[in-house]
């Protein structure tokens, strides 16, 4: 890097969302764009929306995105003289950094010693301690002991929950590391991992800083980021409610992380994070050398283009003296295609629609409150089991804390998220929590609020059978619309009383049937003695209820039907009248939840096993799920090994219970 470099074209080696979202700016900036792809993604936005693209031949992270020579070579063959990481992949490999610099390539982050210095995080503890940046002990894990617990075993080479466990019992302590180290070199190809006391309610904190190649080190703003899952953020905000209750917390927070910065001599964005025990006392966490998924919440608050400033560091340019005041409050959630009410799940698959009503802008701050929305999808995109399930972020601002949260709230309430389970209830559940609004949150806010008390679905049970009888209604129109005879007759139409139509739906909660006629009087739907039919088309039904007018839309997509309204959003499918006896699947089968590899199997035919015992794992989307008994009983049949790769709702094996014939 040097004073005066002036770039014209830069590939980023990252995917999705955050390839969208630099080459927005680089746009802005006139730069030309070079994406890189697997070949999962070729059709994937990032890659038609760039200038140029390369191929990275494969679908596994270690065959593609985290291939530097691969990279390194689309580089040099599309013309770029730039790279920018992005985060995640080799976003904070040091050997990457210099592999690009060695091409001749200008590296849009931090020197590779700083990233070096930060990598190992049990070594960036050292220099952390010796810099006066208050941290927590690191506990060796072959040292532990009773006293020790509770400890969190991490990744040292990375970070978004990957290769993350928690113990509370020695006894665990040995598979919880084993599993850490699978996933640590599954996701940042590096098993190394290392223990150290956790705190079961500790709250979240991180400083963005900038810093120039000229000796200005900005700390722009601090983020919260304590409610998590899996150790991965899932709500973030800026400014921290903490930080602003607690007197002069914030100009400790922003001196540590400069301190931080200053003891590596770092040059570019990044964040400091810190971990508080409740009160106005932090320790460092961790260093991140790149973008966070979060810093959209800090440019909403501040106006700043964090990308932007990247790349003119990068090139040289020195910062203004003092980074820009802050204005309002921003509140971003990550919108993730998993299920929260069964351990998570992640899923795969196809998005038939997102749409997210009221969004001002994509990938760059609203003109002003209002929101934003970065995602690497759009209708019709594919979810693949190789990637992290992260569909979109929805960023709110507004002038006052409580305004953003009501905003982003009604907003993903009203969203069109159609073609997987997703986490958006609870989402919304956790934004219109009275303690959430009250700023009382901590890492353990989605234990100590219940969890299925927040996953719950936003329509009620007497919303999902109005929905459903609305979707009835819809499909109807839609046979008649479609009929190529006697078309204007409404659906199961008689001169004379007749029985009703019938429409039974598949739920989350179990089966709805709807039984209604339509006759010359008009709606007659059993259970639905006030319900009046106003208007009914193939995607749109209006029924008034009690004296209440409402309008629901209905979206087919094979046998699934989507139906929103202001009730909540519906799911539903179509349970066909005259099952397929051989789809059917033997009691005690356990089904592989989601597409995967069979990384690990602990039991074998003829075991007895009970009630929630591991019996195999799974990885997908570089996390690794455990498959557990379902009930007391004989595992009869195991029907996979390690290295296998199975799809959503392969039988894995046959768990017969004990009072079953099978099992005698």
């Amino acid at each position: 890097m040097t004073d005066h470099t002036t770039l014209t074209s830069v590939l980023v080696a990252n995917r999705g969302e955050i390839a969208r979202r630099i080459f927005r700016t680089a746009r802005a900036m006139g730069l030309a764009t070079v994406a890189v792809h697997s070949d999962p993604d070729a059709g994937a936005p990032h890659v038609a929306e760039a200038d140029a693209a390369v191929r990275l031949p494969g679908s596994a992270p270690a065959d593609t995105y985290l291939r530097s020579d691969l990279i390194v070579a689309a580089a040099l063959r599309a013309g770029a003289d730039a790279v920018h990481p992005g985060y995640g992949f080799l976003s904070e490999n040091a050997g990457f950094a210099q592999a690009v610099i060695d091409a001749g390539l200008v590296w849009i982050g931090p020197s590779p010693r700083a990233i070096a210095a930060m990598g190992s995080k049990t070594e960036a503890k050292r220099l952390m301690a010796a810099a006066g940046v208050p941290v927590l002990t690191e506990t060796d894990p072959a040292a532990l002991t009773e006293a020790d617990l509770p400890v969190i075993v991490k990744a040292s080479a990375g970070g978004g929950g990957r290769g993350m466990r928690i113990v509370h019992d020695l006894a665990d302590l040995p598979g919880e590391l084993e599993a850490a180290r699978a996933e640590a070199a599954s996701a940042f190809g590096d098993p190394t991992v290392f223990c150290e006391p956790y705190l079961a309610t500790g709250r979240h904190i991180e400083v963005q800083i900038l810093a120039d190649a000229h000796g200005t080190v900005w700390a722009v703003g601090e983020r919260e980021c304590s409610i998590q899952r899996r150790h991965q953020k899932v709500v973030e905000e800026a400014p921290s409610p903490l930080v602003e209750w607690a007197p002069g917390m914030r100009e400790r927070l922003y001196e540590a992380a400069r301190k931080a910065a200053g003891a590596i001599d770092y040059v570019g964005a990044g964040t400091v994070e810190f971990l508080t025990d409740g009160s106005d006392r932090f320790f460092f966490l961790e260093m991140n050398t790149r973008l966070q998924v979060e810093h959209p919440v800090t440019e909403c608050v501040t106006g700043l283009d964090l990308v932007r400033w990247q790349v003119r560091v990068a090139e040289g340019a020195p910062l203004p003296p003092d980074p820009p005041a802050r204005d309002g409050h921003a509140i971003e959630v990550r919108l993730y295609a998993e299920d929260p009410a069964a351990g998570w799940q992640p899923q795969s698959g196809t998005v038939h629609r997102l749409h997210v009503p009221g969004v001002v802008a994509e990938f760059a701050n609203p003109a002003g409150p209002g929101l934003r929305l970065d995602s690497g999808l759009v209708d019709g995109s594919a979810v693949s089991v190789h990637y992290d399930p992260m569909l979109a972020k929805v960023i709110s601002w507004a002038p006052t804390r409580a305004e953003a949260a009501r905003a982003l709230a009604a907003a993903l309430a009203r969203a069109e998220v159609h073609g997987l389970t997703t986490n958006r209830d609870l989402l919304v559940n956790v934004l219109r929590h009275p303690a959430f609004l009250a700023g009382d949150t901590d890492t353990a806010f989605l234990d100590r609020h219940d969890l299925a008390t927040l996953a719950a679905p936003l329509a009620d049970a007497p919303a999902r059978r109005l929905s459903a009888l609305a979707a009835a209604l819809a499909d109807a129109a839609h046979r008649r619309a479609t009929a190529r005879a006697l078309a204007t007759l409404p659906s199961g139409w008689r001169n004379v009383p007749s029985q009703p139509q019938r429409t039974t739906y598949a739920t989350r909660d179990g089966e709805i049937t709807v039984a209604y006629r339509l006759t010359r009087a008009g709606l007659v739907a059993e259970g639905f003695d006030d319900v009046t039919l106003v208007d009914a088309a193939p995607g749109r039904v209006v029924l008034e209820s009690a004296g209440v007018r409402r309008t629901f839309t209905v979206a087919r997509h094979g046998r699934e039907t989507y139906v929103d309204s202001p009730l909540g959003p519906v799911a539903l499918t179509a349970v066909d009248r005259f099952p397929d006896p051989v789809a059917q699947v033997r009691p005690g089968s356990l089904l592989a939840p989601m597409p995967g590899t069979v990384v690990r199997v602990d039991a074998a035919p003829g075991d007895h096993v009970t009630a929630g015992q591991p019996l195999l794992w799974l990885e997908a989307m570089k996390m690794q799920h455990r498959i557990d008994a379902p009930a007391d009983g004989v595992l009869t049949e195991l029907a996979v090994t390690v290295g296998r790769q199975v799809d959503v709702g392969t039988v894995l094996g046959i768990v017969a219970e004990k009072n079953s014939e099978e099992s005698a």
